[in-house]
């Protein structure tokens, strides 16, 4: 079975012997072609040596870029060229601060680092460039009054940095093979981890060896290859034996190997929690209360204030789509259907019409909601869907309408996405937490598959977003929507 980011996966079942290999051939030929040209090395070793300090190196070259790029924009807005030279010059300091920061040694510690989680180190970094920057320059070049210049460096360079680190890790994705992964465990846990690494390309791995079980004595013996063939050991049993995890990790790190664990008790931790260290004790605390009215009442004033900018800037989108609905299937132009907000009370969520007219009377003829095995459906290849309204669904424009929602306090700028009255009164009683919270115009519905999740994956990531509210994820998952719309995947 082929998966959808071109790897052919092979399903879980039983594996006889120690150690079975299941490399996709193109992979396997990728490696014979290496070592044939003298590429030597495990590929561990090969990705400890090369691929991740490829990685390094090109993060660098951004941030260097970057800095070079707000020299030049802060020196032009201000018509001073000798400050934008020496702006430039000091590029090796906020490269020494980027270190400090650890903007260099994070991609390699965890299986899915993402650019935008970056952002509270890239904007420190930039505030602590300008600073030691502005500092040397009183230095050097006596007293200045540059407030603009400060303002100006640390919002180009935030920006610039974010953008081109983002470019950076797309380019090695594009120039390194994917990450060799063992998974061991045959259970669900280990279906999951396949299902997340097919579903989330920007991990960079791919599945090539699967063992239902490992025992200590294996791990531990010289004589099994056991790692020769993998850069990653993912470990999904579920039951987890503390020796063979002691085992694991001393010869994950002897042979370079990178070892990560999925808790067998993954219902019994949840998403609402920490892990807090108290000298050699560790504690799981759980987040069990309520969120806070501040941030409440601070998440509603961005919902306003970032609704009505984005108002005037998608002004001419508005009216650009309005026109070319009109032309290509006539009116009406907007379309509202009734949804359903906190505690399940109705409100009418508006939208750019996609559908021919009388879309909502041919429904019953598609979807038969008492048929339903849950209280959820997506009709790839709708055929009430007009041509343009293909195109304002793939780039999401069919969206900007609810604006007009979050603005009148019926949804939220993020939050789960909205469901039909007539579906959510089939909701048991375990799905309404889904509407404890305002619906939103995007979501980590949105941002973790789109239409590709099932809905137990969606409520998944939506009980996680609830469960760990904070204007923080908000911010994250909005930036995270426009890679998802630049992508397309999933949106039907």
């Amino acid at each position: 079975m082929s998966s959808e980011r071109g790897h052919v996966i092979v399903p879980f079942e039983h594996v006889d012997g120690p150690l079975a290999l299941g490399a996709p051939p193109a992979l396997r030929r990728t490696r014979q072609l290496r070592r044939a040209g003298g590429d030597a090395g495990t590929p561990a070793e090969r990705r400890t040596y090369r691929y991740d300090p490829l990685l390094r190196r090109l993060l660098l070259g951004a941030d260097a870029v970057a800095v070079l790029a707000a020299s030049a924009i802060v020196g032009g807005l201000v018509g001073d060229g000798l400050l934008a030279v020496w702006l430039a010059l000091l590029a090796p300091v906020w490269i020494v601060l980027a270190k400090l920061h650890g903007l260099y040694d994070a991609d390699h510690r965890s299986i899915r680092h993402l650019t935008v989680d970056e952002l509270p180190r890239i904007s420190v970094w930039a505030v602590t460039g300008t600073i030691a920057v502005y500092a040397l320059l009183l230095i050097v070049l006596g007293d200045r009054s540059v407030p603009l210049e400060l303002s100006l460096c640390w919002t180009t360079a935030t920006a610039a940095a974010l953008l081109l680190r983002a470019a950076a890790r797309l380019l090695w994705r594009r120039l390194t093979p994917p990450e060799s992964v063992l998974v061991v465990g045959d259970g669900v846990a280990a279906k999951d981890v396949q299902r997340k690494l097919d579903l989330f390309s920007d991990i960079h791995a791919v599945v090539v060896t699967r063992l239902p079980r490992l025992s200590a004595a294996t791990v531990r013996s010289e004589e099994e290859p056991l790692l020769a063939d993998v850069e990653h050991v993912i470990v999904a049993s579920e039951r987890l034996d503390a020796s063979l995890l002691a085992e694991l990790t001393v010869r994950c790190r002897r042979e370079h190997v990178k070892l990560s664990v999925v808790p067998p008790v993954r219902g019994m931790l949840g998403t609402a929690m920490q892990l807090t260290h108290v000298g050699d004790l560790t504690l799981v605390e759980y987040n069990t209360w309520d969120v806070s009215r501040s941030t409440r009442l601070l998440k509603r004033v961005v919902d306003v204030v970032l609704a009505t900018i984005a108002l005037v800037l998608f002004s001419p989108v508005f009216l650009a789509v309005a026109l070319a609905i009109v032309f290509a299937s006539g009116r009406p132009v907007l379309f509202a259907q009734t949804r359903a907000t906190v505690k399940g009370r109705p409100f009418r969520m508006l939208k750019f019409r996609t559908m021919v007219p009388g879309a909502e009377e041919a429904l019953a003829e598609l979807v038969r909601f008492d048929d339903l095995d849950e209280p959820a459906f997506k009709i790839e290849n709708d055929p009430r869907t007009t041509r343009i309204g293909k195109l304002l669904r793939r780039l999401s424009l069919d969206e900007l309408p609810q604006l007009l929602n979050v603005l009148r306090g019926d949804m939220s700028l993020v939050g789960p996405r909205p469901e039909q009255v007539e579906l959510v009164e089939r909701y048991s009683q375990e799905q309404r937490f889904r509407l404890t919270v305002k619906p939103g115009l995007t979501g980590p519905m949105q941002v973790y598959g789109r239409g590709f999740l099932t809905f137990d994956e969606r409520l998944a990531v939506e009980r996680e977003y609830i469960a760990n509210l904070s204007l923080r994820r908000d911010l994250r998952i909005l930036l995270l929507t426009f890679a998802a719309i630049v992508s397309g995947r999933g949106a039907f």
